[in-house]
């Protein structure tokens, strides 16, 4: 249902406990370091294990293709410390995993309805890359953005790889500007089609992809089955989704999942109080008292999410904006990563027999994670998840399947889109 952001009432107490965390972990992190090393000398005598590895559930009708990934060859250990409660994995990815630092240039866009979205770009990426580069867009979860740590790192990644990458930040999200009173909601894929028209038409020569986290996952996932073959994107990412709104909704409710309930009610409730002043007077069916003192997500979705995109009840939205009834339409190239202990996207709504029957989409299951953890791998516990590298050994195989020709150069240049089809409100740089 979305991602967890740190709680602010606790953000200064983590900062002061991160640098004593570290010094306590440095131990472990050393042996674990020498394992992996270990492990990899083994692999090196000529013993080759079979990937990928029986630690990760798999399915997709070309799974195949994941045996050549070097980031499979190993089985998926979580960080020790970690490894036996999700709950411990969620929050220490959220209050302490490294925040790369990243000079942004922003640019944001008008939208049909009057409101507005911002990008995110990387500020010296117009000099510093061709422009046939491949473009990849990232999606964060609900009142996520480019500040996010998961987004950052993977960024990084893909900008190492010689990848141009925007953040795209939905209304209100990363201080990006609300000027109409409406937000953004699970299955409004509208500012999206808009973001992936304007990246096109701005690097006309370049195949665009995207990578998507829980809600953001759930809307790519749901524009991905709207556009059908019709898709301008080359290939996709989705993590963390929720896939089944109503199972989520039901699992949010229960035991410890409430301290994140609150947490994104917070988080949503922030939002709102800075631009309160567009929603009074709304007439109809809206609830803004119970949006505005929101306790859980679900207030909020009740009260001005669903009555702003025509939904009849809350229990209406959730079950129409769900993008496990989309993965069927899906015809570009999707990998969907999922973490089976997941607290906020339940294993048990991810569609996996549909995942089975397109050709298209490939999903991997790890044994642990929690929402947006993973925390494992090379990096852990404080560097990148660890789906970065598969996430862009996924990205770059297609990209290679693809070949150099764009196709999108091809379908965008009889349209004649010119770089300013998009109304633009401002530029400026931030940290």
């Amino acid at each position: 249902m979305a991602a967890l952001q740190t709680p602010s009432p606790f953000a200064g107490t983590a900062r002061r406990f991160v640098p004593r965390l570290r010094y306590l972990l440095l131990p472990t992190t050393m042996s674990l370091s020498s394992s992996i090393v270990s492990s990899r000398s083994r692999d090196g005598d000529g013993e080759q294990p079979l990937l990928p590895h029986s630690s990760l559930e798999i399915a997709g009708a070309r799974r195949g293709l994941l045996a050549g990934f070097d980031s499979l060859r190993r089985p998926y250990r979580a960080f020790p410390v970690f490894a036996s409660n999700r709950h411990v994995e969620t929050i220490f990815a959220a209050f302490t995993r490294s925040l790369p630092t990243v000079a942004f240039r922003r640019e944001c866009l008008r939208t049909p309805d009057d409101g507005a979205v911002a990008l995110d770009w990387v500020s010296s990426d117009d000099r510093a890359l061709p422009g046939d580069a491949p473009v990849l867009i990232l999606l964060p979860g609900l009142t996520g953005g480019s500040q996010d740590t998961y987004v950052r790192h993977m960024l990084l990644r893909a900008r190492s790889k010689g990848w141009r990458v925007v953040v795209f930040n939905s209304r209100g999200c990363a201080s990006s500007p609300v000027t109409t009173a409406k937000f953004y909601s699970a299955s409004f894929t509208g500012d999206l089609r808009q973001v992936v028209d304007h990246v096109l038409s701005r690097y006309p020569q370049s195949n665009i992809y995207a990578a998507g986290w829980s809600l953001g996952a759930n809307i790519l996932v749901r524009y991905l089955g709207e556009e059908t073959d019709k898709c301008s994107l080359s290939g996709a990412v989705s993590m963390c989704n929720p896939f089944n709104l109503v199972i989520a909704d039901e699992d949010f409710h229960k035991g410890f999942n409430n301290i994140y309930d609150r947490a994104l009610a917070n988080s949503l409730r922030a939002i709102f109080k800075k631009h309160a002043l567009l929603f009074e007077g709304l007439d109809g069916e809206y609830d803004i008292p119970k949006a505005a003192n929101a306790k859980t997500v679900r207030d909020f979705d009740e009260g001005l999410t669903r009555v702003s995109f025509g939904f009849r009840s809350v229990d209406d939205y959730y079950s129409n904006s769900s993008s496990s009834d989309s993965i069927k339409n899906v015809s570009i190239p999707l990998l969907c990563i999922q973490a089976d202990n997941d607290p906020i996207a339940p294993s048990r709504g991810i569609p996996r027999e549909d995942i089975k029957a397109n050709p298209n989409c490939l999903l991997i299951v790890t044994p642990e994670g929690g929402h947006l953890g993973w925390v494992a791998g090379d990096e852990a516990p404080f560097g990148c998840p660890w789906t970065d590298p598969i996430v862009m050994e996924f990205l770059e195989h297609v990209h290679n399947e693809t070949g150099s020709t764009s196709k999108n150069s091809v379908a965008n240049e009889p349209q004649g889109v010119p770089k300013t089809s998009v109304p633009h409100l401002s530029e400026h740089v931030q940290g």
